[in-house]
């Protein structure tokens, strides 16, 4: 479900930007000096992002299964890896690709107001919900954790990429 939100609300964001630039940044939708920037610095941004989510869902592949569960769910509190350092890697890139997808498309409302504010969606319902699942599923050991480390650690990423 939460899939299918983050779904809409990224394609929702990005047709009304696309829809409020042609009649408000006309200049701006059509420049390709513009564009060729903002794509660029796009295809970086959602590269890095990736990145980051394919080490951490590797790591929670390697660390957090144990014995027959379905997949994409974990049984074990995860602290290896770059979850030693951040304990919320794969959220930190969802926070980011919006902001990804918006440089590549080249909408300034999408890159200076659509995407900050998904951005601080994600952050709000990780801090919110996810904080709530994973305190309920580990108990003790991960408020302990959860002491130990903090959600997002930009210098983590130095030791990961």
């Amino acid at each position: 479900m939460r899939i299918l939100f983050w779904i809409l609300t990224l394609v929702g964001g990005a047709t009304f930007s696309l829809i409020y630039d042609f009649f408000h940044f006309k200049s701006w939708l059509f420049n390709p000096w513009f564009h060729l920037v903002s794509a660029s610095l796009g295809l970086f941004l959602l590269y890095f992002l990736f990145k980051i989510a394919a080490i951490a869902g590797s790591t929670l592949a390697r660390y957090g299964r144990q014995g027959d569960i379905p997949r994409l769910q974990t049984n074990r509190l995860v602290t290896q890896e770059i979850y030693g350092c951040m304990r919320h890697p794969m959220l930190f890139s969802l926070a980011l690709l919006p902001l990804g997808v918006a440089l590549l498309l080249g909408s300034v409302t999408f890159i200076l107001c659509v995407a900050p504010l998904e951005g601080i969606l994600v952050v709000l319902l990780t801090l919110t919900l996810e904080e709530r699942e994973a305190k309920a599923k580990f108990g003790q050991a991960y408020e302990e954790y959860r002491a130990k480390v903090p959600a997002f650690n930009l210098k983590c990423f130095k030791k990961f990429l």
